[in-house]
Formats: C-alpha cells, structure tokens, sequence
C-alpha cells in the first residue's frame, strides 16, 4: 500500500497546499503516486486515481459499485436519510437503470430544445438585473445575481417549484456542500428532506404537467419506485441541475475574461459558442471527484490493487489536466481537438441532464457577452475567493463592472 509516508515529497491532498492550488497538488500526485491512499478532512481514507485513462478506465467499470451496501470502511458520502438517498448515484444495475428510466423523457434532446425560449428570457431578465445593478452601483456579483440563479430557475421551473422555496433549496444545498460550520451539513440535510418531503405532498394534491407530478403518478398509480425514490429522485435532479452548471458559468466568465483574445472571437462569431461550452466543462467544472465508488472484489488500478468494500475518489480534476490525454493541459484552448472530457461522466452513470447542462451553458454565455460589451473583473483575480473541498472547487464571488478597460489582473 502507497502511503503519504513512503511518499514525503508529496503534498498533502486536501491540506493548504491543495486549497491553495489544487492543480498543482493533483499534477504531482500524477507524477508520483497517480493511485494514492489519501486521508480526507473527516478522517477517513479514500483512494485517490489521477491519471486520465484510469479515470476513464474506472468511471465505465462495473465492478466499482456505487451502492454503500460494497463500502466496507472509509468515505461513504453524505450522511442522508433514506428518503434522499435512494438516488441514482447510490444504485447499480437493474434498479439504476428503471429509475434512469422514468426520468431520461425528461432530458431527451426534442424536450430540452422546447426549454431554450424560457432559459433565453430567464438569462435577459438577470442579465439586465445585473447592469442595472452595475450603473447604480459600479459592481455586481456575477455568482448571486445570475450564475446561481439560473440553473435553479431552470430546473425550478421542470419541477414547478414555487420560488421560495427555490430560494431555500439553494440556501440549504449551499451549507450542505460548503459548511460553516460542523452542524451545518446535518441542519442542512434536515431541511432539504422537510422541503422534499412537503413539496411531493402539495403537489400530489394538486399536480400538474411537471416532471415531478411526472413522478409522482409513476409512484401512485403505476408502482414503479417507492415514496423513498420519488423524494431522492427530486433531492438529485434539483441538486446536480443547479450546483455544477452555477460554477461552470461563473468559472467560465473568469477564464473568459483572462483570455480576452477569445472573448473576443466568441463575441465576433457565435457560432463558436458551443467548443467553448466544451472546453470550459473540461477546463473549470468543479467537481474534483466524481461520486465515490467501491470496489466489489480487489481490484488492480494503475498498476495498485485496491482491496474491494473500500472507498475510490476517481479524480476528474486530475484526469482534465492530465497531459497524457490532452496536450498543454493546463491552457484554455476553445479548439482543441479532444473534447472528449469527463465532466459530464462516462458510461453507465453518464449524466442524464447533459442536453440540459450544455444549452443553459450556450444561453448563458451568448446572453451575458451580448449584453454586457464592457463586462469586466471588479477586483484584482487574486482577490477571489473560491469554496475548495476535496469534493468541489468554485468561485464564492465574481464581482464584475461593465466598464472598458483592461482585466485588473490580467496583463
């Protein structure tokens, strides 16, 4: 077994190094010790893979279970009730696939063009509110008055979810993910379950043409998932239709305003738009892991056997920057010829709602770089402040002007 000891050179994973640079720290661990036994913040231990093609390799193999039910010891992920738990992310197999099922008719490529009118308006509506708010006061912040706000509208709107409560799950997702402090996750979990809970029950009672009456009649009159599923099924599509494309957005605004030669391209021809959206969820999306997994027998990774039952974090951070797949890896390229990332996932557990993803991305870059001409960064880059746990690394805060002018910054 690889161990940090055997290994002194080495940064600590998820220490200051890591929160201060933490593709440095995944570019060493590739170099050194590319499947390595690591400690998390909690105290358990996981092992880390950071190559691309074991990434790959490990995200499309069958016997890297995400059902806990394999966990013999180590990180399990959050502690949910099982009315959030019992969630594609924790299931394989035949009960993976009749629950991705009843939801794939959501996210069918015809479905998610019809939504594009809506995202349009929405993305207008909170661009303007955001110059408004920029002529009153000089600045705004990208993440809270549209990053944040239009996944959640979005998907808010499949679900038909009334807007305070859009507001709280987005309050209550964020102390979940990013605690303050030690309660925050088990306050956090509480109240997502309870507005869960309550949603299902008001809209049973008086259902619409949404997904979730969509699903609620799935459970009621056709007995095809139980009340358990039904509520982790809304838990998880509200949660990944909101949190990752928040940070692509606010990530890809900054790196788009440091590499002013293709904000200028993509302001010149939008057609270009859609390689950006690529190479942005290659070079900024903020998942540095996917979803734990638990090998079902030992298992040989990278040259490392990694008994099974115990936890493995496949490193998609890692893999986008691995030089081995994708040449000069740490520039942003918008034509780069591989754009077969994995920030979206691979095989089995591919993310449904990447149609989705992808055109709220497209709308939302098109319409801010419309009609914002002089967006610009508000502070110095280095003055930004990020949310990196071992799980997610994004912006807390993007403030923007509209003034001309160079990048502070940048040079």
């Amino acid at each position: 077994m690889t161990t940090h000891a055997a290994l002194p050179g080495l940064p600590q994973p998820f220490g200051d190094a890591y929160r201060a640079d933490p593709h440095a720290v995944f570019a060493a661990l590739r170099a050194e010790a590319p499947v390595h036994r690591v400690q998390l913040p909690d105290g358990s231990h996981a092992w880390l893979v950071t190559r691309e093609a074991d990434v790959r390799a490990g995200l499309a193999d069958p016997r890297l279970s995400v059902d806990k039910r394999h966990a013999d010891a180590g990180y399990r992920g959050f502690s949910l009730p099982p009315a959030l738990d019992a969630n594609l992310l924790n299931l394989d197999g035949a009960d993976h696939l009749r629950l991705r099922r009843l939801v794939s008719k959501a996210f069918t490529p015809r479905r998610v063009a019809a939504l594009r009118p809506r995202i349009e308006r929405a993305a207008e509506e909170l661009a303007g509110g955001l110059a408004e708010r920029i002529a009153a006061e000089g600045r705004a912040d990208l993440v809270a008055g549209f990053a944040a706000v239009l996944p959640l509208t979005v998907i808010g709107d499949l679900f038909a979810v009334p807007e305070a409560d859009r507001v709280r799950f987005s309050g209550l997702a964020g102390r979940m993910l990013t605690p303050r402090r030690p309660q925050d996750v088990a306050e956090a979990v509480a109240g997502l379950h309870r507005l869960l809970v309550d949603l299902v029950a008001v809209r049973r009672a008086d259902p619409g043409d949404d997904l979730l009456s969509a699903l609620i009649a799935a459970r009621d009159e056709e007995d095809r998932l139980s009340e358990d599923e039904l509520v982790s099924l809304a838990f998880l599509i509200l949660l990944a239709g909101s949190e990752n494309t928040e940070a692509v957005i606010s990530g890809g605004v900054l790196t788009l305003l440091r590499h002013p030669e293709h904000l200028a391209a993509v302001r010149r021809d939008p057609a270009l738009l859609p390689g950006v959206v690529e190479e942005l969820l290659r070079h900024v999306h903020p998942n540095q892991t996917a979803i734990r997994r638990f090998p079902t027998e030992p298992l040989r990774i990278g040259g490392v056997t990694v008994p099974a039952g115990e936890t493995v974090l496949l490193c998609l951070s890692s893999a986008h920057r691995d030089p081995a797949r994708y040449p000069d890896a740490d520039r942003f390229d918008p034509a780069r010829a591989d754009t077969g990332h994995l920030a979206l996932g691979h095989g089995v557990h591919y993310c449904l709602g990447a149609p989705l993803a992808r055109l709220e991305l497209e709308v939302a870059f098109a319409v801010l770089l419309h009609r914002l001409h002089g967006l610009a960064l508000a502070v110095p880059v280095e003055e930004l402040t990020w949310d990196t746990t071992f799980r997610s690394h994004a912006l807390r805060e993007l403030p923007v002007t509209g003034a001309d002018g160079a990048v502070p910054g940048t040079a």
